[in-house]
């Protein structure tokens, strides 16, 4: 078999199989486009507008409401919720501090300086 006849021979299987796929997609759904069943109650039309407004506006309220619910207790104490800003100098994360060094240790065994003292 010669070289420029493979790919032809796969293309040809290739749509082969792809063609076999979406007729039987085809032949499957159409029991789907089958008339409402006899003492099945015949809903009614939606209307196309109550459809979208119920199925996107919905979530979108949803979305709105989670992004206040995350963004108006930070505006209510005075932050910045803009993205790269700097935090703030006056934070107090690990306590106050008297100056820039660190705090003083204990002197000797008798300092009540630190540590949860802890006895036996």
């Amino acid at each position: 078999m010669t070289a420029s006849i493979r790919p032809v021979r796969r293309a040809a299987a290739l749509l082969t199989g792809l063609s076999v796929v979406l007729t039987s997609g085809v032949v499957l759904a159409a029991p789907a486009s089958a008339d409402v069943p006899e003492g099945w109650s015949d809903p009614d039309p939606v209307n196309t507008l109550h459809a979208l407004l119920l199925l996107g506006g919905v979530p979108l309220l949803l979305f709105v409401l989670i992004a206040l619910a995350v963004y108006v207790p930070a505006l209510a104490r005075g932050e910045r919720v803009a993205p790269g800003t700097a935090t703030p100098e006056n934070q107090w994360i690990g306590g106050p501090r008297k100056s820039t060094a660190e705090l003083a240790g204990p002197d000797g065994e008798q300092s009540q300086a630190g540590g949860a003292s802890a006895r036996w």
